[in-house]
């Protein structure tokens, strides 16, 4: 069986990994065009994404993100290809696969 590691040499294969993510994003890409972008970011198994707010430039999501083999300030960075900013992490849930 292959062992993946994360850029701090953690094994991350055998952890699954949920975070609920506070995060504010441009109007574009539609939610529909982003999740799928964050849905092809390696490791990530389930993309879950709520509005909370809109304005006129920017709209303010609850991200929902399931998977085991994610490195999150890879993702951070993923998502700012995109121009979206993680306001807070807001829940975090981590299960053994073991």
């Amino acid at each position: 069986m292959m062992e993946y590691r994360n850029a701090r040499n953690q094994v991350l294969s055998d952890i699954k990994r949920t975070l609920v993510l506070d995060v504010l994003k441009p109007h574009s890409p539609p939610l529909p065009d982003f999740a799928a972008f964050l849905s092809e970011f390696d490791g990530v198994d389930k993309i879950d994404i709520t509005v909370l707010e809109m304005d006129e430039k920017t709209e303010t999501i609850k991200l929902v993100i399931t998977g085991s083999l994610f490195d999150y300030e890879e993702l951070k960075s993923h998502m700012s290809k995109q121009g979206a900013v993680i306001h807070s992490v807001d829940q975090v849930i981590v299960e053994n696969k073991k």
